[in-house]
């Protein structure tokens, strides 16, 4: 983990974005969740670590880390906004019954985008719903 953090620290800096307390713990957070965590659940979970924080100073780490290109805003739904650390390129499944979020592999680059021959495409995301297998049995 710790060559991991330094690697974003080295991109955070490159980027002329400071390594705070705050992005660090956001940063730590991310990297042992893999739940694509609301800023509620990074809040309240970092709370207990650091009982000065604010729901705000979450917010501002999460978005000078996205603005870095470190973590990723994952929205799959319009009311919920999620965060993950970038990956390679992925598709997202969410589940209609437990609200569980499940990362699968998907060339996405693969996808024919003829009707945008000249758009600057920045960000593809590709989300499925349905119900997961855990959801699936606990139904029969």
């Amino acid at each position: 983990m710790i060559a991991r953090l330094e690697d974003m620290s080295n991109k955070l800096k490159k980027n002329k974005v400071r390594l705070s307390h705050q992005r660090l713990k956001a940063l730590e957070y991310l990297y042992k969740n893999h739940g694509h965590p609301t800023v509620d659940q990074i809040y309240n979970d970092l709370r207990r670590e650091v009982p000065t924080l604010s729901k705000t100073t979450v917010y501002n780490a999460l978005t000078a880390l996205c603005k870095a290109r470190l973590v990723r805003v994952i929205t799959i739904e319009d009311n919920e906004t999620r965060y993950e650390l970038i990956t390679k390129s992925h598709g997202h499944f969410k589940c209609q019954l437990c609200g569980a979020i499940y990362d699968f592999n998907i060339n996405i680059d693969s996808f024919a985008t003829e009707d945008l021959d000249n758009f600057k495409v920045t960000d593809k995301d590709v989300y499925f719903k349905g119900v997961c297998p855990r959801c699936l049995e606990n139904k029969k």
